[in-house]
């Protein structure tokens, strides 16, 4: 049996290409300064404005709110991302994270909470209550604008 475009890996190689997944999906905040409002989380994900696909994502902070790492979670589809809490909280955990920030777009340009992020969000404030680790905002990123749920008292 032939499988078009797929390329044979030995066992070595498949580990390699394991262990490096989480290094092509992390990366250092390329805003490193404090983090005090969602302009600052913009910041740290401008590609999420033009993005196609829905990128759920977390921006993860220092104990003086500075952000140290962006971590992708989820790639969704069009207009929707599968975002489950022990995806979202082991990053925070294995980077040692103090707080966090949860991060994603809206294809559609428009930033408008959805009732499915309303309650992702308050299942995920939960969880970080949990483990110690505090949900400090969600941003939401579209082409026209974003919306910050701290900014409008949502959490």
């Amino acid at each position: 049996m032939e499988f078009v475009g797929m390329v044979e890996q030995s066992h070595t190689e498949m580990v390699r290409d394991a262990r490096r997944l989480p290094r092509l999906m992390v990366g250092d905040s390329p805003y490193r300064g404090p983090v005090n409002g969602p302009e600052q989380v913009v910041a740290a994900w401008p590609e999420l404005k033009t993005a196609e696909r829905e990128v759920f994502g977390i921006l993860t902070l220092n104990a003086r709110h500075a952000a140290t790492r962006r971590v992708i979670v989820s790639v969704g589809s069009l207009n929707a991302s599968i975002v489950h809490p022990r995806e979202v909280m082991r990053p925070a955990i294995l980077y040692s994270a103090a707080s966090l920030v949860l991060v994603h777009n809206h294809p559609s340009g428009d930033p408008e909470p959805s009732e499915e992020d309303m309650h992702i969000t308050r299942r995920l404030v939960e969880c970080g209550e949990l483990l110690g680790i505090g949900v400090l905002d969600h941003v939401i990123i579209g082409s026209r604008g974003f919306v910050s749920f701290r900014a409008r008292q949502l959490l």
